[in-house]
């Protein structure tokens, strides 16, 4: 392989290193909390104290938050590319859903680091404006699923599933690691437009959405692990082409 790098290589590259990323953050969420415990049923005022008292872990964590959506993006993005070889509309409209998503995501994150610990802040020391923060922080309630800030987030999470009922049958391709995404993204797809469709007629409660909607989310895992095997593949590509790497 010469020295020019492809733009093929490229994302590719930034696929598989997004994967890993991905991953770590992963891990990393389960170590650091994102909202008071027990955050559905928690009173406002329980809520106000514990953000008082652990603002630093609670930006920590969505700071971490932020770089795992970042790190997804960056592997649907590659998924993208991916399957514009094959399909290049789907592709354009894949990466277009992307960045929606991205735009979807980011806007409550940022919210999370900026203004949440500021609101709490302010109503705990009851200085100038608090009247208005009271109000404000119980709209951006983290862990309430019909609250404007979570609104954004499940939003992020369906444009996912369009995502994923898109490029499913491109990604279904010629390794056994795409095959594997391409499966389990499309189940995501289906699963969660199935879980939106139950919800908007009635049959799963409030209390339920959390953890149906984020535990279908789960399988955006093996996905993220699948890909990551597959970018390193096609990586490694040019080297297999010259024998520099064992096939």
């Amino acid at each position: 392989m010469g020295a020019t790098v492809t733009l093929d290589l490229q994302i590719n590259r930034l696929g598989f290193w997004s994967a890993v990323v991905a991953i770590a953050t992963t891990v990393i969420t389960f170590f650091i909390p994102l909202d008071v415990p027990d955050g559905y049923n928690a009173s406002h005022a329980d809520r106000i104290a514990w953000l008082s008292a652990n603002s630093g872990t609670f930006i920590l964590g969505w700071i971490n938050q932020i770089v795992a959506m970042l790190s997804l993006s960056g592997v649907f993005f590659g998924i993208a590319w991916h399957i514009s070889k094959r399909d290049p509309l789907r592709g354009i409209i894949a990466a277009l859903i992307v960045f929606s998503s991205f735009i979807a995501f980011i806007i409550p994150k940022f919210i999370a680091v900026w203004t949440i610990p500021l609101l709490a802040q302010t109503i705990s020391t009851e200085a100038v404006g608090a009247d208005l923060a009271d109000p404000l922080l119980r709209l951006l309630n983290v862990s309430v699923p019909f609250s404007l800030y979570t609104s954004f987030d499940y939003l992020g999470f369906w444009l996912y599933a369009v995502f994923g009922l898109l490029v499913a049958g491109p990604l279904y391709g010629e390794n056994m690691s795409a095959k594997i995404a391409a499966v389990t993204i499309g189940i995501f797809g289906l699963l969660y437009h199935g879980l939106l469709a139950a919800l908007l007629l009635g049959t799963i409660a409030p209390p339920e959405i959390e953890s149906l909607f984020l535990g279908a989310s789960g399988l955006l895992l093996i996905v993220v692990v699948a890909m990551m095997a597959s970018f390193r593949r096609i990586m490694f590509l040019p080297l297999l082409a010259t024998g520099s790497v064992p096939k």
